[in-house]
């Protein structure tokens, strides 16, 4: 199976931490809803990343690595968007909408469609939830 994906994480206490070529980043106590794809093999991709994050252990391959593996972050749940087209960037298009903070450059770097970022943050639950409930 094709197509784009959304890790929604949790992170359960604001830290700031070392991120790649990105150098050291801070990110805040909240949700972050992290946008892929896997054109290849979509399971699979999803699968690697839920490995690292039980694990906590693994080679940091891409941005969302880092966040995976850090101590405070927890999976809350993992959308699949299934697709033969590559909707990546206007999944994440969405998510800069209607998120409180879109986190610069994160998970981007490939991006040819002019992404802020594809890492989004929401202060509350309430509003991840809301947010989520209408892209369905």
């Amino acid at each position: 199976m094709k197509g784009s994906y959304a890790l929604v994480l949790r992170v359960k206490k604001s830290k700031s931490f070392r991120v790649g070529s990105l150098g050291m980043m801070k990110f805040k106590k909240g949700f972050y809803v992290y946008v892929g794809s896997g054109m290849n093999d979509l399971e699979k991709r999803v699968e690697r990343h839920l490995r690292l994050l039980k694990q906590k252990r693994g080679k940091r391959k891409w941005h969302i690595d880092y966040l995976l593996l850090d101590s405070e972050s927890e999976l809350v749940t993992v959308l699949l968007f299934p697709s033969d087209k590559k909707e990546e960037c206007k999944l994440s298009k969405y998510f800069e909408h209607v998120a409180d903070l879109t986190v610069t450059n994160f998970g981007s770097s490939d991006c040819k469609e002019g992404c802020k970022g594809h890492l989004h943050f929401f202060k509350s639950r309430k509003k991840l939830l809301k947010v989520l409930n209408e892209l369905e």
